[in-house]
């Protein structure tokens, strides 16, 4: 069932047992997982089935730091959430990333990549997805890997039929949880605001937030504030090890034989690199992108390259009447180390509509980022060279250490941490099950408990801790 407002909803008579915050990829995937579980569960959503101005805005906010997107721009606030703008790529994050960085501090999940793995094959159903071929070694360093890009579902058109029609699941449109009450045990309710006013109390015997990976963090953040404590207990994280991951233009490629590597579709091909490489570099994962440029451009580079890199254009010139065939763009998209200095803040000057402060989001890319994108590229390149498949030129800011351009991709849009899992009350907010630490009945869905990014987009991932959230929540509930 979907209903239009609160006051249709209430007159439906619905009895839920589980209220879920939200409608993106967590908060729809939970829902149907208890739906089809048969037990009764209302979704509230603070948008409406389409875009507005209006519902937007109560996403700006403010960055501290570098450069990033502007807050209501980066997210999307109607049903089907952020799924809305995804472009559909999609990898589960690897094995390793799972696992504690001795030169990163705070890495490591209290789950393996082995704990969602029996979720997987929901997962492609519900993204569309062919299987995933298996990774390929190019060298000890680095290694081919697949990122298959989905039909880009939007989760509140693929699913509405379905969610309308289901008797368990009840969706309440323009309908915003402003804040959670809690006794430090218990949630208890939560305030809601609908149709530009309040709207009174909520109460369900369990809640679910998946309002994203920024939203989250400043629900329970105000939610804390105003119950002195009640409804995150153990706070000292809350907020904090925010993640994205950094995304830019790296340099350029000259490929012996395009053919070596498997492309996708759009004859792209993907690399990361293994294990043994980033513990000897120190560095964090990192994804490697080759876009093929059209040949006409590959003596454009010689000519280029010829001054700044005789060796490379000696190189380039000797092959081109051979088996040269393409120059290549390479673009970088890399794991961001969690740190608690990149956090999300409740505003001390502005708030929304209804009264709740907005997000003061403090980000900065430290040294090892820095440090990971320059190992990375120089690995890549030296795997290339070596196994004589090609060279690459690093872009000078790069490699002379120059500032960040604010005139590329910047980031991939992918708000990962402030409600991390964990095992260490003074650095997590939920546990394994995401269920927040020292409460009964409020659990946590999306990307905001991730520990570490990776360096594949998170919704993949998403969705299948999702499905893990919504068949454990399920069997809670059942008891």
């Amino acid at each position: 069932m979907i209903f239009d407002s609160l006051e249709a909803y209430k007159q439906a008579g619905f009895k839920p047992r589980a209220c879920i915050l939200g409608s993106g990829p967590a908060g729809t995937t939970i829902a149907r997982k208890l739906g089809a579980a048969g037990i009764p569960v209302v979704v509230l959503e603070a948008g409406s089935r389409e875009f507005s101005d209006e519902s937007q805005d109560f996403y700006r906010g403010k960055t501290v730091g570098d450069f990033y997107f502007d807050l209501d721009i980066t997210r999307l606030r109607f049903m089907g959430g952020s799924s809305n703008h995804w472009a559909g790529w999609c990898r589960v994050l690897d094995s390793q990333d799972f696992e504690p960085k001795a030169w990163a501090p705070d890495t490591g999940w209290p789950i393996s990549r082995a704990d969602i793995e029996p979720y997987l094959g929901e997962v492609h159903g519900i993204l569309e997805l062919p299987a995933f071929r298996p990774d390929v070694q190019v060298s000890d360093d680095i290694r081919w890997v697949q990122l298959i890009k989905s039909p880009a579902v939007r989760f509140g058109e693929k699913f509405a039929d379905e969610l309308d029609q289901s008797k368990n699941i009840a969706v309440v449109l323009n309908t915003y949880a402003t804040e959670l009450i809690g006794d430090g045990k218990r949630v208890t309710g939560a305030k809601l605001w609908s149709n530009g006013q309040d709207a009174g109390t909520f109460s369900a015997d369990y809640f679910v937030t998946c309002t994203g990976g920024l939203e989250n963090s400043r629900l329970l953040l105000w939610s804390n504030q105003r119950s002195n404590g009640g409804v995150v207990p153990n706070a000292a994280a809350l907020g904090r090890y925010w993640m994205e991951h950094p995304t830019f233009e790296g340099g350029n490629a000259i490929l012996d034989n395009y053919s070596e590597f498997e492309v996708d579709a759009s004859n792209e091909a993907f690399f990361s690199p293994t294990l043994a490489a980033m513990e000897r570099l120190q560095i964090m994962n990192f994804g490697i992108r080759l876009i093929e440029s059209p040949y006409p451009n590959v003596k454009k580079l010689i000519a280029d390259l010829a001054c700044a890199a005789p060796n490379m254009a000696e190189w380039m010139s000797s092959q081109l009447d051979q088996r040269l065939r393409c120059a290549a763009q390479l673009y970088v998209a890399w794991e961001q180390a969690p740190l608690a200095s990149n956090q999300i803040e409740l505003s001390k000057t502005d708030v929304d509509p209804a009264g709740v402060p907005r997000i003061e989001l403090h980000w900065k890319k430290s040294p090892l980022e820095r440090r990971t994108l320059l190992e990375g590229l120089r690995l890549f390149g030296t795997t290339m060279a070596q196994k004589n498949l090609g060279r690459v030129r690093i872009d000078d800011w790069i490699s002379n250490g120059g500032d960040y351009p604010t005139n590329e991709e910047t980031a991939g849009h992918h708000h990962m941490g402030g409600t991390r899992m964990g095992t260490d009350v003074l650095k997590s907010v939920v546990d394994a099950n995401c269920k927040v630490h020292g409460m009964d009945n409020l659990y946590v869905g999306g990307s905001s408990v991730f520990c570490t990014s990776g360096q594949c987009n998170p919704t993949t991932t998403i969705t299948a801790l999702a499905c893990r959230l919504g068949e454990h929540l399920g069997k809670v509930i059942a008891v």
